[in-house]
């Protein structure tokens, strides 16, 4: 079997019954692999670089991680509060840095790492334009680190964010965690949420991911199950 271990935060997440119809990006990443791979998932709500390394998460991964492993590494959401001291990072200094600390963690194992950007809000203005994004100066620092430590990346927040801009704000609402009455088990009706995902929103970015996987070749191309992602580039309707 092959593993990959998945660092991240909310947007990736694993999510139990109470927060339905939530779902996590590597929650729902399985659908999409070849069948001997297997997802550990570390991904947590609300983690940086900084307070994922600073809580011990970075060290059980190395504990765990063996040779020819994985290391997906998807951060910047939580990197980019200013206001709080435990989780933010300048895109340019410390969040490069703590992303070095990643990448040696799978190398000094014999493992595999992979930077993954961060997939894109949808937060559209009165027009119906998609607003600029806070995620820039971090999807920037993410191809500096990709570069800097040699590590293939596969940039969600572009693919997404072509995405939305694409389908528009009311297409796109199918896709995030803004609740429509009746839809939810349990988080309150009509929740305004443009950054967590539905399954429909988990899958989307999914297929995403798989094929930015796919076309780096050889050995992460493996990861992907034959003909197992769509092309997003057209219009497509994902029901789930």
């Amino acid at each position: 079997m092959r593993h990959i271990f998945w660092a991240g935060d909310s947007t990736a997440a694993c999510n139990k019954f109470a927060t339905y119809p939530q779902t996590g990006i590597a929650q729902a990443f399985d659908r999409y692999c070849a069948e001997d791979v297997v997802i550990y998932n570390h991904a947590v709500n609300g983690r940086s670089t900084k307070s994922f390394i600073d809580e011990s998460r970075l060290a059980t991964i190395y504990d765990e991680i063996t040779e020819g492993d994985y290391l997906f590494i998807q951060f910047g959401h939580n990197d980019e509060k200013e206001n709080d001291p435990t989780r933010y990072t300048d895109p340019h200094g410390e969040f490069i840095v703590n992303l070095g600390k990643f990448v040696n963690v799978a190398r000094n194992k014999k493992a595999l790492p992979v930077f993954i950007t961060s997939v894109e809000r949808r937060l559209f203005d009165e027009n119906g334009k998609l607003k600029p994004s806070a995620h820039t100066e971090y999807v920037l620092g993410m191809k500096e680190a990709a570069e800097k430590f040699d590590v293939p990346v596969v940039d969600l927040f572009t693919m997404s964010r072509q995405f939305l801009e694409r389908i528009g704000d009311e297409a796109s609402k199918k896709y995030y965690m803004n609740l429509a009455p009746g839809e939810a088990l349990w988080a309150p009706e009509g929740k305004t949420d443009n950054s967590h995902l539905k399954y429909e929103g988990a899958m989307l970015y999914c297929g995403m991911i798989a094929k930015g996987l796919s076309e780096l070749g050889e050995p992460y191309s493996t990861l992907i199950a034959d003909g197992s992602y769509i092309d997003f580039s057209k219009d497509i309707e994902l029901n789930g």
